[in-house]
């Protein structure tokens, strides 16, 4: 049972992500939400709290004229869940020399969530 609830909050975050859908994002995110972003190895972004969180949501959106996260796989232990991503997007904006507006990023990762009283405490993305 618990089990079938953290699934449909992941779920209903990444279609809400796919979406640009900021509000209903959050929407099972604990006031006290850690996100950290893990990129080769290395945390390049860490927020602390709900309103952290919305902020940099609100900016990422900016980034990207699309985007979609695809779970391939979800690992349940006991109040962790660890999620396979496959994830597309086309950039808005120019990142670099060499990453430009309407360039494709392709991208495999993981995002593990924590929960605490059926809402996210912790969210981890890794590439």
């Amino acid at each position: 049972m618990r089990y079938e609830i953290y699934k449909k909050i992941i779920e209903n975050y990444i279609d809400a992500y796919n979406s640009f859908d900021t509000d209903r994002m959050l929407l099972h995110m604990h006031d006290d939400i850690k996100f950290e972003n893990v990129s080769n190895g290395e945390i390049n972004l860490t927020t602390n709290g709900i309103a952290e969180l919305r902020n940099q949501a609100e900016q990422a959106r900016r980034l990207f004229r699309k985007r979609k996260q695809t779970i391939t796989e979800i690992k349940f232990n006991e109040d962790r869940v660890e999620v396979k991503i496959d994830y597309y997007g086309i950039l808005a904006v120019d990142f670099s020399d060499e990453m430009k507006a309407g360039d494709v990023i392709e991208l495999k990762g993981s995002s593990i969530f924590k929960f605490k009283d059926n809402k996210v405490i912790e969210l981890k993305d890794i590439s």
